[in-house]
């Protein structure tokens, strides 16, 4: 069976997920909105009590959890959702970095095509910004700062906690796009300096389909305006009826999350061992930080093999990408990896590996022998 290492574009599901989605689907059906019956009633339970599991792992309330349907929607609801305060004060320039997800650059072109101005801050060549650099980007009409918490390419850390605490003060609002650390790597996502956090319920082992844009509610709340209109669902920022059995699905990925995080994390390492141990054997080059990043993702480059010969070399052992799965489908070089100023060669050769605590190891010594065989 070919070994799954494609975590970043989406994982498996949770088992108490997987239960919690058919028996919402199948026996408490009920619409949430629907408060004259049980079957509505139990169904509102469920929402609120998901609400509050996903809340848990920010330590964020559950009031400041608005479900959307993934991280895609949730950037947009962010970004685009701020603008109008940004006209209505003057202030229409945003900063982000050279290496966000497509999520969050295409909203941010969207507002400069509206009359917005933007620093895109580059990252150095180990694949992380400095908070520096972000902070030299910011000015007095900065209406936002978004900046990823890891990078889905090369899984690198970007140094929240320090941005954060040097915008204290600043009248912009923090985003965080923390896709692929919500659920894994969670204390810097504690910080109540954050503003705003977009999570996917698919990268935390629960369906696609679902996500969550958390709004803090502390001293300031940013003051967003709906992307579409049609009910009061979400506090009025996000209308239609509440998809129940994603929503209780999403409550138990992140149940399980937060009681398994350890072993979880224990188990991820082990494995970035053996496979880090397998790429230097081959000669292999690490693109991003090597100590700053998550232990489940590391991008590789294989000097003088292309990357698609590769990935047809491992056909059938090991699933891995050469991108980012929203992207793959194109044959551009990777955004991210030209920001850091990597080689052609090296971009061109770049492969994604990603895992998790489900991931079941292939032969390493195939894997060698398999890659040696292209050399």
């Amino acid at each position: 069976m070919t070994s799954y290492f494609d975590c970043a574009a989406t994982t498996p599901i949770d088992p108490e997920a997987y239960r919690a989605l058919l028996h919402y689907v199948e026996i408490e059906y009920g619409n949430a909105g629907s408060r004259t019956h049980e079957y509505g009633l139990a169904a509102s339970r469920a929402v609120k009590s998901a609400r509050e599991k996903v809340a848990a792992l920010s330590n964020s309330k559950p009031e400041e959890v608005i479900f959307t349907s993934g991280a895609t929607e949730a950037n947009n609801l962010a970004i685009l959702g701020i603008q109008a305060h940004g006209i209505s004060t003057g202030k229409r320039h945003i900063v982000t970095t050279a290496i966000e997800h497509k999520a969050v650059l295409e909203p941010v072109s969207a507002l400069i095509k509206q009359g917005f101005e933007a620093t895109f801050v580059a990252p150095q060549n180990d694949g992380r910004v400095t908070a520096e650099d972000v902070m030299r980007a910011v000015r007095p009409d900065t209406l936002i700062v978004s900046v990823m918490h890891a990078n889905n390419e090369t899984g690198a850390l970007q140094p929240i906690d320090e941005i954060a605490a040097q915008l204290r003060g600043h009248s912009a609002f923090l985003h965080v796009d923390a896709a692929q650390t919500y659920g894994k790597s969670n204390k810097t996502l504690t910080n109540t300096d954050i503003d705003m956090i977009s999570v996917s319920g698919h990268k935390i082992f629960a369906p696609k389909g679902i996500g969550a844009l958390i709004i803090r509610r502390g001293q300031r709340r940013p003051p967003l305006t709906p992307l579409f209109f049609g009910g009061g669902q979400e506090r009025g920022l996000r209308p239609g009826t509440l998809p129940v059995a994603l929503i209780a699905a999403f409550g138990a990925a992140c149940g399980s999350a937060l009681r398994e995080a350890e072993e979880r994390q224990k188990r991820c390492i082990e494995i970035r061992h053996r496979l880090l141990e397998t790429i230097l054997k081959l000669g292999g080059e690490v693109n991003g930080h090597l100590t700053h990043s998550l232990p489940s993702t590391l991008n590789v480059s294989f000097p003088g093999l292309d990357s698609e010969a590769v990935l047809v070399a491992l056909k059938g052992l090991i699933a891995i990408s050469n991108g980012s799965a929203c992207t793959s489908a194109s044959y551009a070089p990777s955004h991210v990896l030209v920001a850091m100023g990597l080689s052609e060669d090296r971009v061109e050769s770049a492969l994604r590996f990603s895992w998790c605590h489900m991931t079941k190891e292939p032969s390493w010594d195939e894997v060698e022998f398999r890659i040696n065989s292209l050399k």
